[in-house]
């Protein structure tokens, strides 16, 4: 059953869709197609004068940002010398392993010339990998909260809840749908 918000926001969006092809389809044609192109060929060229960042560029940026917010959160706590070495496995389990330019390109290739019971076994190779990789930050996030004061527990809460991934659904910018209503497909 559709609720009936839901409809009401249907019903809206298929009579702008209809008023926008009717509109459409009374305008008068252009006589030649190369005013129309030409928009699309000046954002073309704007294009082509800011270079996009390679991977390496990219891969550099995040490392920046990751190293910016790491050194942000370690401000706001206050350390105190007995802290440190907790904290300074905190801040390697952060750290994501480097891979080689050229090997994701590489591992794609070879997926595809496996067989399917040799992928999904790649597959559980990898996910063992992220297990092992979450189960260490685990343990040093664990290890540092036990040293945090009261205090320094609170900022920490604060300031972890924008870690993490992005654009998934997590943390304060997730989308929502209205105070204490549920979401709705």
């Amino acid at each position: 059953m559709i609720p009936p918000r839901q409809k009401i926001r249907m019903a809206g969006l298929i009579a702008s869709a209809a008023f926008a092809c009717a509109a459409f389809a009374q305008a008068p044609q252009p006589a030649s197609a190369a005013p129309v192109a030409q928009p699309q060929a000046q954002a073309t060229e704007a294009a082509k004068k800011e270079p996009r960042m390679d991977r390496a560029q990219r891969i550099e940026r995040m490392q920046a940002q990751r190293a910016q917010r790491l050194a942000d959160l370690k401000q706001k706590l206050h350390l105190e010398s007995r802290q440190e070495s907790a904290w300074n496995q905190f801040a390697a389990a952060q750290r994501r392993p480097a891979r080689p330019a050229g090997q994701a390109r590489a591992e794609r290739e070879a997926f595809a010339k496996m067989s399917t019971p040799q992928r999904l076994e790649r597959m559980q190779a990898r996910h063992a990998e992220r297990n092992t990789r979450f189960n260490e930050l685990m343990t040093a996030t664990r290890n540092l909260y036990a040293t945090l004061s009261p205090e320094q527990q609170k900022t920490f809460d604060a300031q972890t809840l924008r870690f993490g991934p992005r654009g998934h659904g997590h943390g304060p910018h997730m989308h929502r749908h209205g105070e204490g209503e549920p979401t709705r497909s």
